[in-house]
């Protein structure tokens, strides 16, 4: 039996900022394939929009975050890193609301550096596994889903210098975190088109490769330096011998 097509118009998504909310709901509230297939979809799912995204995003991190720390040291609780201010409660305002102020468009600038070369290397690496999709919808999706993990975040960070509370803010970041790489994979695998496998790789080699880079660096420098360092402890155990 053939369905009857509806006579109701079709709802367009709102463009521009009145459709932003949207969008970063549907990312993290919907995590499917199909989801972000849509989502980058889009006319607007461009690299711009998404560095905007995460300038936004980053930049009210940093204001709310040092604020919420100022608030902490009004109430007489010390955050991490501001231990130096102990008994000088108004000079620790004063520096969490300069840095609030002065350091919120730095953290910006460095969550739009982070998204770029995070997407330029995941797009790539998935064009090695045979991937479909674009530097462009990538960053796109990413975006999606890092600006509302970055608005709960900057809530739970400061509080995490609250004792006993900060086991809980802790736990809760961390279950947070996982579910965002369960969505980065899933994107990932959305705009390319491809399984599972290509997609988990494409997201996790990019930390694997650092961390067995790393490996080597201390390897080498362990390696070059060794013999020069059993040599010094040598002559310190000869000097504490009686």
């Amino acid at each position: 039996m053939e369905q009857i097509p509806s006579n109701s118009p079709v709802m367009q998504p709102a463009s521009g900022a009145a459709g932003w909310l949207p969008i970063w709901i549907k990312a993290v509230t919907k995590p499917n394939e199909q989801t972000f297939v849509e989502i980058t979809s889009s006319p607007e799912a461009s690299s711009k929009t998404a560095f905007l995204w995460v300038f936004i995003a980053g930049t009210l991190s940093g204001l709310v975050t040092g604020l919420i720390q100022m608030a902490l040291l009004a109430a007489g609780i010390q955050p991490q890193g501001f231990e130096q201010f102990s008994g000088a409660t108004g000079r620790g305002i004063g520096a969490s609301l300069g840095a609030a102020l002065c350091g919120a468009p730095v953290v910006g600038l460095l969550s739009v550096i982070g998204l770029a070369i995070s997407a330029a290397i995941i797009q790539w690496i998935a064009k090695l596994f045979g991937g479909t999709g674009t530097f462009e919808k990538m960053a796109y999706a990413l975006a999606a889903i890092t600006v509302p993990v970055t608005l709960v975040a900057m809530f739970l960070t400061p509080l995490s210098a609250v004792p006993y509370l900060g086991i809980c803010t802790g736990l809760l970041s961390a279950g947070i975190g996982l579910y965002a790489l369960f969505l980065q994979i899933t994107a990932v695998k959305a705009v390319n088109g491809f399984g599972w496998g290509p997609a988990i790789g494409s997201v996790l080699l990019p930390g694997l490769v650092i961390v067995l880079l790393c490996a080597c660096i201390v390897g080498v420098g362990l390696a070059i330096l060794g013999p020069k360092i059993a040599e010094i402890f040598g002559q310190i155990n000869q000097g504490l011998t009686p």
